[in-house]
């Protein structure tokens, strides 16, 4: 088991990387010398060019901001999808007037009110009659008003439109994040969604029948435990206490499993989302040659005079550049 969980550490974290591995920047600023200059190979454009704190491209992911989405629910900026996810899951509607779906925005309320209006007054009939119907209807009720929540979230996402054919990242995250398997078909991985949403099932299974179990022999432990209780069962209390800690462990390995399948569901969408315009052609290598001034790192410290020759601060050789 230890095994098991390690390998399955290592892959998540292989995955949360992808994204970083092919990020690159255009000025690296741990290059940069004491002098303000950057550094870079020979020939680079920006070798030993200064360049200021202002105009450094620097390899960062902007935080959460408060301020960008009060911006952008105020039409002063664009949001993202993420930002549209959370202003929903604040204020609902939110995503409906930013998409300018406004006639949403009284459907989402209604359905979310009459749920907790009938959530209320079905336990209200429940504990006043004590009729089993109005116990169901009242779970019938807050499950009606969490679905209309739901829906109200997955389709700020659906309709945020862009200008971008291939799977925007973003989107295909969120739709993993609020339905297991939709994400991997807004990639075209059809094939996938078998896949995770079996696991997900199959780890329910194994939730409840634990579960089960688990409940069984804790019975068995509590009437075995009294001498009074009538309980004539072949399991005594101390093998009964045996298997309930036994299933209540297997209980909270179907929790684990169920959260890192539902995990993997998430990353896998995302990292194939960006990877959907990776160059796969047969042609994916190729070797480029060709000639090339390459400028030197320390261009001051020239053995030769460089007042009689226009190249004396450079070196003719050749620009390789391998694509793969």
């Amino acid at each position: 088991m230890r095994r098991i969980l390690l390998t399955v550490f290592l892959l998540v974290s292989v995955c949360c990387s992808l994204s970083a591995q092919f990020r690159s920047t255009r000025n690296d600023v741990s290059n940069r010398t004491s002098t303000g200059t950057v550094t870079g190979p020979p020939g680079s454009e920006n070798n030993g060019a200064a360049v200021s704190d202002s105009t450094a491209v620097t390899d960062t992911v902007q935080g959460f901001s408060i301020r960008r989405l009060v911006r952008g629910y105020a039409r002063k900026d664009t949001l993202t999808p993420a930002y549209l996810v959370l202003g929903s899951a604040i204020l609902p509607g939110a995503s409906q007037m930013y998409n300018r779906d406004y006639w949403k925005v009284p459907v989402i309320y209604a359905g979310i009110g009459a749920g907790v209006y009938g959530g209320i007054w079905c336990n209200k009939q429940y504990h006043q009659t004590g009729e089993t119907k109005y116990k169901y209807l009242r779970t019938a009720s807050y499950i009606a008003a969490g679905a209309v929540y739901w829906g109200q979230l997955l389709d700020g996402v659906v309709c945020f439109k862009t200008d971008i054919r291939a799977p925007v990242p973003a989107k295909s995250t969120l739709y993993s994040l609020l339905l297991p398997g939709l994400g991997q078909a807004n990639n075209g991985d059809y094939w996938k969604i078998p896949i995770w949403t079996g696991g997900l099932i199959a780890c329910g299974y194994f939730y409840h029948f634990n579960d089960i179990q688990y409940r069984r022999f804790r019975w068995i432990t509590q009437m075995g435990n009294k001498s009074d209780s009538g309980y004539i069962g072949s399991i005594t209390a101390s093998q009964a206490e045996t298997y309930r800690d036994t299933y209540r462990r297997y209980r909270d390995y179907s929790v684990l499993a169920t959260l890192l399948v539902y995990a993997l569901n998430v990353i896998d969408a995302n990292v194939f989302a960006y990877m959907a315009d990776f160059d796969v052609s047969d042609n994916i290598a190729s070797l480029e040659v060709q000639p090339a001034l390459i400028q030197p790192l320390t261009p001051q410290y020239t053995w030769y005079d460089t007042s009689s020759s226009p190249f004396a601060t450079a070196a003719v050789g050749l620009n390789l550049q391998f694509t793969f």
